[in-house]
Order: structure tokens, then C-alpha cells, then sequence
């Protein structure tokens, strides 16, 4: 039943005029993710992934991803569900919200708005989220005593509250 519904999903994709990065998306979701496992995205390009990591520690990682990216930060506020993010780059805003799930789950929400807010760049904030869990890595890998300081991370950025 599943495989049929797969099938059904494929066969109707690549069959729709105009719609081939449609089917080849689907295509490219059954076949495997590759370097983006882990990562969802939805149709219209928002990207999510949930960090096995406390909510600080995420928003740190995409402090530094930013940093690491030259996308000065616009926008650094706390919301009931955890925090909002916003960065911008060449022709591009990027807006991140990080919910806290539990104390040790953070999920993410990447969306890279191009020009206008209707279209949406993907790889960019694939490439956000990818670098986050690059940063979470090689914190994780870090001896604790060596790791840079929070608080010099926001006064690096600018942002200190």
C-alpha cells in the first residue's frame, strides 16, 4: 500500500506540465538526502531540523554560523517558544526561529526570503542549517574550558543584552 502511494506520488509529479523540479524534487526526497539528512524542507522552501541540543547552545551555533557566513545580524529577540533570528546577505533576508522543545531538543525553522517575500532560497538556508550542525559538532568535540564564552559571542556580534 505504502509503495503504491509512493508510485502514485512519483508518476503524478513527473507528470504535470511545468512542474519537472517538482518530480525531480520528489525523486531526490525517495531516493535519499545525502549531505541535507536529517533536514526537512517544505515545498515552498522553509527548512526545519531538531537539534538533539539545549536551546542556548542552538542559538549560540547560529550566532557563529552567521558569523562564519558574513550575514550581519538584524534582528536577536526572545519569544515564548524560544527565540527569533533574523540575518541578511546579498539580495536576501534570512529569518530563524528556534523552538524549545524540551530542555535538551531545540528545533529550528530556516527561511531565506529572496527579494521578494514569495520566493524563497532553499540552499541557503540549507546551508545555514547545515553549518548550525557543523558549530553544535564541533562544540560537542570542544573541551569545555576552551570553548568561547556566550556572552564574548554576542559582544562579538554586537548584540550583548
Amino acid at each position: 500500500m505504502k509503495i503504491a502511494r509512493i508510485l502514485l506520488t512519483v508518476s503524478l509529479a513527473l507528470g504535470l506540465p511545468g512542474c519537472t523540479t517538482v518530480g525531480l524534487a520528489v525523486i531526490g526526497a525517495l531516493g535519499g538526502a545525502g549531505v541535507s539528512a536529517g533536514v526537512d524542507h517544505t515545498i515552498n522552501g522553509i527548512v526545519y531540523k531538531t537539534f538533539p541540543a539545549p536551546l542556548n547552545n542552538v542559538r549560540f551555533a547560529v550566532l557563529r554560523t552567521f558569523d562564519r557566513l558574513d550575514m550581519p545580524l538584524t534582528a536577536d529577540e526572545r519569544v515564548e517558544s524560544g527565540w527569533k533570528m533574523s540575518a541578511s546577505a546579498t539580495d536576501r533576508t534570512i529569518d530563524v526561529e528556534l523552538q524549545k522543545l524540551t530542555d535538551m531538543t531545540t528545533r529550528m525553522r530556516v527561511v531565506a526570503n529572496e527579494g521578494q517575500i514569495f520566493f524563497k532560497d532553499a540552499s541557503t538556508a540549507t546551508a545555514i542549517v547545515t553549518q548550525t550542525a557543523q558549530v553544535l559538532d564541533e562544540d560537542a568535540k570542544t573541551p569545555q574550558r576552551s570553548r568561547a564564552q556566550p556572552a564574548a559571542v554576542l559582544a562579538a556580534r554586537g548584540s550583548a543584552r
